[in-house]
């Protein structure tokens, strides 16, 4: 009876902060579905939602201490079902063989592969003697033709001859699995081609805002390469554009190396430093004008402007997965701001990743996701608990420095073991590296990436591209210099399938937990570094 009383008082201490248990729910009923060694059908799930229905009935009912763990229950079934109903929203035809023939598409992506080849997504795509049902809607081909086709340009239809396959699974258990990354993204077959390229028709200015955008980014991201040369030059098309294809793999072999990767990818930083100086620049400059000041919240204001800004931003990058989830993450802090709430907490941080698993639940699987929410839990936690340590007394250069140490460091031991687990390394000098660089992006980088844009229309933007050429070039001589320390990058054993959820369970459960009972998520960490510590690698045979 006593330990039934201690439960009770327990869950009772947890009123007022279990929204942000939401996520975890909805996280744990997506993972188990991925998991899942076969396919439920629909029956299933009608059966499910019954038991979800009778759930919250039984939660009206039950002593209100036991209620949460019910509705808990219930977010758990509701994030199988929506990993379940956005599986097949997305369902298309996957190529089912090899093929060799003729492929005819629409391009409407371009990048790079592994071997640094250019790499086209089509659609509208025609197989030879294949019928429109059996043919994927989405096809990505490697053109290995040594410079012999013409330029590519968004929508234009072309025609080559080449190799197709099935996307493949994971090189080994609890690998990389892209297999299921291809199919939300509706790739049913990828390939390559060493013929040339035909051009069949050109792109139709007006053929869909997406592949509109699309031509607009590679005319930016071009335009910003003929005025910065090398490598620099294409580091500051990827931040701006999201345009990687002039990334040469030996400088994304440093950046990794060096843990800078996420620099690359326009996510939660980039989204960040630029809404935030926007943010910032908006009210100082409307704070310089005493009489609008003081008549309109100019605080208001500046959050829209930063936060139409960052949608712009999102959909000239070409909105991916990381940077529609750091948009959200703005968004959702930005209206905490019209709202007069606390921008930064850990409420904030939950709503943005519950509408995240909504919208995209495979993403739960993801490194991205992971990675950035480990940190941006971990420095909302570390950052609200040093507001309780005074720094007053301190000169302000020294608290400078300190909050970008801190912060790398913070972020990076938040990551680590996603990233290693992932990935398969570790960058032993990754802090180092990321309190040389990530500083230099936010103070000089991304603000004069700002500027140059606001002074593109006066002929002018050459002024901001030179700030940002030179602290690229500075970021990417600190990814160079610290890639080639001996014993830089340690590599690890990819856990097993248990190890991650543990792991991500424990660590939430330690930030959220209130009391005493948070020490049970301390023993889950633990447990799970001891599984993955046993962990060896699969035999080939």
């Amino acid at each position: 009876m006593r330990a039934f009383q201690r439960l009770e008082t327990q869950l009772l201490a947890q009123r007022g902060h279990l929204f942000c248990w939401v996520p975890v729910c909805l996280g744990i009923g997506i993972g188990g579905y991925f998991a899942l060694r076969f396919e439920p059908d629909v029956m299933m799930f009608l059966g499910l939602g019954c038991l979800l229905a009778l759930g919250l009935i039984l939660a009206r009912i039950v002593r209100v201490a036991f209620a949460p763990l019910l509705v808990g229950l219930v977010l758990i079934g509701a994030g199988a079902g929506i990993a379940k109903y956005r599986t097949e929203g997305v369902s298309s035809p996957v190529l089912g063989f090899r093929y060799y023939g003729a492929i005819e598409g629409r391009i409407i992506n371009i990048d790079r592969s592994g071997s640094d080849a250019v790499r086209l997504t089509l659609d509208r795509v025609i197989l030879n003697r294949m019928s429109p049902n059996r043919t994927p809607s989405k096809v990505r081909v490697s053109v290995h033709d040594d410079g012999r086709s013409a330029p590519y340009r968004p929508g234009d239809a072309i025609m080559t001859t080449g190799h197709l396959s099935p996307p493949s699974g994971p090189a080994e258990p609890g690998g990389f699995d892209f297999q299921r990354h291809a199919w939300f993204l509706q790739i049913g077959a990828v390939g390559y081609t060493r013929n040339p390229v035909v051009r069949i028709a050109v792109a139709d200015d007006y053929d869909g805002w997406r592949l509109w955008i699309f031509q607009q980014r590679r005319t930016l991201a071009k335009a910003v390469r003929d005025q910065i040369a090398g490598e620099s030059g294409a580091f500051a098309a990827a931040i701006m554009t999201g345009d990687r294809s002039a990334m040469s793999q030996a400088t994304i072999a440093d950046l990794r190396a060096t843990n800078l990767a996420h620099l690359l990818a326009i996510s939660g930083l980039h989204m960040g430093l630029l809404t935030g100086f926007v943010f910032a620049v908006v009210r100082m400059g409307l704070a310089l004008i005493p009489a609008f000041a003081l008549r309109f919240a100019t605080k208001k204001i500046a959050a829209v402007v930063a936060l139409v800004i960052g949608a712009g931003y999102l959909a000239l990058s070409g909105g991916n997965v990381a940077t529609e989830r750091a948009y959200i993450m703005v968004a959702v802090m930005l209206i905490a701001v019209l709202l007069d709430r606390r921008a930064l907490t850990l409420r904030a941080v939950a709503m943005a990743a519950t509408l995240v698993l909504i919208l995209q639940p495979e993403a739960l699987v993801g490194p991205g996701f992971q990675m950035s929410f480990a940190a941006t839990t971990a420095l909302v936690l570390v950052f609200g608990g040093m507001r309780y340590v005074d720094m007053s007394r301190l000169p302000k250069w020294v608290r400078i420095v300190f909050s970008v140490v801190l912060s790398s460091a913070v972020a990076g031991f938040a990551t680590a073991p996603f990233a290693a687990a992932h990935f398969n390394q570790i960058a032993h000098f990754g802090l180092l590296a990321n309190v040389l660089s990530v500083p230099l992006m936010g103070i000089v980088v991304m603000p004069a990436a700002v500027l140059a844009v606001c002074l593109a229309p006066l002929w002018l933007w050459g002024v901001g591209l030179w700030f940002v050429d030179q602290g690229l070039q500075w970021i990417l001589f600190v990814a160079g210099k610290v890639a080639s320390i001996e014993g830089g990058v340690g590599h690890v054993v990819s856990p097993s399938a248990l190890v991650l959820p543990i792991l991500g369970i424990g660590l939430i459960w330690v930030a959220l937990w209130q009391g005493r009972g948070r020490l049970v998520g301390g023993v889950g960490v633990f447990f799970a570094f001891f599984l993955w510590a046993q962990t060896t690698r699969p035999t080939a045979f």
